[in-house]
């Protein structure tokens, strides 16, 4: 995760608009605390990654779902006392209009995914991972195909996508709780 986070934050600073999504509040409030290592891709960065070259079959369908994305926003803090407080307020925040999805606990961290639909059409994700004295909260926006994102968070190693691929079979509206230990 620490290189994801240094390789996008040093290629680009970006500041540019995002829809507003969720959580933004929660952005907003922390966005200049140095102690959170914050990552924000807007679709332009998207668009970048789209005109790589294509290899092999697996590649074009992530292409194709990394096109229809308007962004990705990440606030994660490690070593932090207050990773349960945050997660609680993180959650405080979340509009009502937002399902959930999945729920992962574990030993030392409960990791939750909400998602944002209309007209059968997933227009944000959410993740939001409070542990002991670690904390994370995601947003990716835009037309999400949730398979095409977990294929997408195993290829990057973005810590906690890895777990959208359980999600697959389970019927709308079902919530998911697991009581099985991540690896970390």
């Amino acid at each position: 995760m620490k290189k994801i986070v240094a390789a996008v934050v040093m290629m680009m600073m970006v500041s540019g608009a995002f829809a507003q999504d969720a959580i933004s509040k929660f952005f907003n409030k922390y966005q200049n605390d140095e102690s959170f290592n914050q990552v924000n891709i807007s679709s332009k960065m998207f668009g970048l990654i789209t005109n790589m070259e294509i290899e092999t079959p697996e590649d074009k369908d992530i292409v194709e779902a990394i096109s229809k994305l308007k962004g990705l926003k990440i606030l994660a803090k490690e070593d932090a006392r207050n990773a349960r407080e945050l997660y609680k307020e993180a959650f405080s925040l979340i509009p009502k209009d937002y399902e959930e999805l999945m729920t992962v606990r574990d030993k030392d961290k409960d990791m939750k995914f909400m998602i944002k639909e209309s007209g059968g059409k997933i227009s944000e994700l959410l993740m939001v991972m409070g542990g002991n004295e670690e904390f994370m909260v995601m947003s990716l926006f835009g037309e999400i195909d949730l398979k095409q994102v977990s294929r997408i968070g195993k290829r990057m190693d973005v810590k906690g996508l890895e777990n959208l691929h359980r999600i697959g079979e389970d019927k709308k509206g079902e919530k998911k709780d697991e009581n099985k230990t991540s690896h970390h």
